[in-house]
């Protein structure tokens, strides 16, 4: 099947990628490059937070070199194959860029902030910059909506004033207000299909895909938008931000700890020296590996807790069925993955998984749709 094929080349290609990254950037360490490329650029420069730029430079611009072929494939010719992207290559590089751009713009003030706690704290420097994490990620969660999105996509109020008030209704049920709903040009780059419920506080908006409008009927959107209110209602973002800020605190340790202990293997005399820094990285893939199936765990959980919701908000469960069946086609999903697969990389439940949960859970409640809407018109 397309869709098996589809998604085994892509993790496959996700393994690899992570497999060289990791064996190269130890190399990088083990073989001495790391001190050389250190002493290298501090031949040009005596500021040490400059010296610590262009060494992190150098090694994105190479990784960047290097996995160049691997991401062209997978993002642009791998989409195309399958008939998903919309795309131009024109098109294709200059969504890159922006998003180069704007992680530039966001990762380099974060850079320059983590060396400064770094050498001003020592070995506290996790506890600190842990904590001025969280608050830089509830910053930009408020700020994504209103600033981040709109310069990838063009941003529209919703002009569907029946699904608007459908929506609002929804939302009112979980205690959300709900100014307006927005649309985004989502078919300018796939042909694929999503909603969203995006922001903290007041920049909170519900946002649909207009290639969610265009093929899908109010009945159909309306059990999507549920869904995404179900995780609200079960206070998953609350949940999501203390576990990450726990896991945060807990996973910054750890790598401090592994961090601190390990740079004399590679003949280091400090926890500031540049050219040890990578090991902070090699540490956070071992420490990352093991923490992925937890997430992953964690989210498939919440993601059947706001499944329920869907049902129980809306009584669609038949509509849902439908939804989630063609959002999978258009999508492009595996229907059936391996359950190693699913266990270990997938944040979300498989749709064999998710039907039969929903299923039974509609029998549990006696859940009966008894009016299926047809479907509506493209939204303009």
């Amino acid at each position: 099947m397309d869709s098996k094929k589809y998604n085994n080349t892509k993790l496959a290609i996700a393994v690899i990628k992570s497999l060289i990254s990791f064996v190269l950037l130890y190399l990088f360490i083990a073989l001495g490059f790391s001190t050389i490329l250190q002493n290298y650029i501090q031949t040009f420069t005596g500021s040490t937070y400059l010296v610590f730029l262009l060494f992190v430079f150098s090694i994105g611009i190479f990784s960047s070199i290097l996995f160049m072929p691997f991401n062209i494939y997978t993002g642009f010719y791998l989409e195309h194959k399958y008939k998903l992207s919309n795309q131009t290559f024109l098109k294709y590089l200059i969504e890159n860029l922006k998003s180069m751009a704007v992680g530039l713009v966001i990762g380099i003030p974060i850079l320059l902030l983590f060396f400064f706690v770094i050498n001003q704290f020592g070995d506290l420097w996790w506890l600190v910059f842990t904590s001025l994490m969280f608050l830089i990620s509830v910053v930009l969660s408020q700020l994504f909506p209103i600033l981040i999105l709109p310069i990838f996509y063009k941003i529209l109020p919703l002009n569907d004033d029946e699904l608007k008030n459908r929506i609002s209704n929804l939302a009112g049920k979980v205690g959300i207000k709900v100014e307006n709903v927005f649309t985004f040009n989502m078919s300018k780059n796939t042909k694929k299909a999503n909603a969203a419920l995006t922001g903290l506080g007041k920049t909170k908006r519900i946002i649909l895909g207009d290639t969610l409008l265009s093929n899908y009927s109010k009945d159909e959107i309306e059990t999507v938008i549920a869904h995404e209110l179900g995780h609200y209602k079960h206070k998953h973002i609350l949940k999501n931000i203390l576990f990450g800020t726990v896991s945060s605190f807990l996973t910054f340790f750890i790598i401090s700890v592994l961090y601190k202990n390990s740079i004399s293997w590679f003949s280091f005399n400090s926890i500031t020296q540049i050219a040890a820094l990578p090991l902070l990285s090699l540490w956070a893939m071992i420490i990352g590996l093991i923490q992925s199936p937890i997430g992953n765990f964690l989210s498939r959980k919440y993601e059947y807790e706001a499944d329920r919701y869907a049902i129980e908000s809306t009584c669609k469960p038949k509509s849902f069925i439908e939804t989630l069946e063609k959002l999978t086609d258009q999508n492009l999903g595996d229907r059936e993955p391996n359950p190693f697969v699913e266990w270990f990389f997938y944040s979300h439940p498989s749709i064999k998984n998710r039907i039969n949960a929903i299923k039974n859970f509609a029998n549990e409640k006696n859940i009966v749709e008894i009016i299926i809407e047809k479907p509506a018109e493209a939204a303009s």
